[in-house]
């Protein structure tokens, strides 16, 4: 029996590569444009754990993952699942690259659903993109620890290390601005979430990925 789930857990799928980061985006265009024009959408498509409780609305564990506040929101969401999901995607396959997506999607949706549950903050509205594009950039340094980012466009920086000072940034954050309506454990549960599909599912760990990187002296 574990044999078979072990199996299961690590069963590939075939090779394709059909360019679902952009479907992706597109989906996440058309619903933001849908919620632009009638805001009562928000109520269904994010995640409010009120409604979850007592409605039973239990698609918003998906649909708050396409879903923004506003234009800022999307435009930085979707530029980074384009310039980070196309390579993942690319090295992953598109079938594994879209299960990986949703499924950490989802799962740092029933994370934050639990917390919100547990503190009492039922009326919340989570949504966004930003988990699941936290989790493509976690894969993205994986994949690509010699990878140079521009922060701003201009601050050269080392894919790994960008990984390292975001979780630091929302860290620090959770800690000391927890009203400030940024879902910052939602960002690191995909970062979470992310680090054990790679390691359970893919047996790539990243942290012995970054330390091979830098001992040929290739980021640090």
């Amino acid at each position: 029996m574990n044999m078979k789930n072990s199996s299961l857990l690590h069963r590939r799928f075939s090779y394709t590569y059909s360019n679902v980061t952009l479907y992706l985006i597109l989906i996440n265009v058309a619903v933001f444009m849908a919620t632009s024009a009638n805001r009562n959408l928000l109520v269904y498509l994010s995640m409010v754990p009120g409604l979850i409780i007592q409605k039973h609305y239990y698609w918003q564990f998906i649909t708050y993952m396409f879903t923004h506040a506003n234009f800022t929101h999307i435009l930085f969401n979707m530029i980074g699942l384009y310039f980070f999901g196309t390579q993942v995607e690319r090295r992953m396959g598109s079938k594994e690259f879209l299960l990986f997506y949703m499924l950490i999607g989802f799962l740092a949706g029933v994370f934050s659903f639990f917390v919100y549950y547990l503190t009492g903050n039922y009326g919340v509205f989570l949504l966004g993109a930003s988990g699941a594009v936290f989790a493509v950039l976690l894969s993205f340094a994986t994949y690509y620890p010699q990878a140079r980012i521009f922060v701003f466009g201009i601050i050269p920086m080392k894919a790994p290390v960008l990984v390292i000072l975001y979780t630091g940034i929302e860290l620090f954050s959770q800690m000391t601005s927890i009203n400030s309506g940024v879902a910052h454990l939602t960002h690191l549960a995909g970062f979470a979430f992310a680090f054990l599909y790679l390691l359970l599912r893919l047996r790539i760990n990243p942290i012995e990925e970054w330390k091979r990187s830098s001992q040929r002296g290739r980021w640090g």
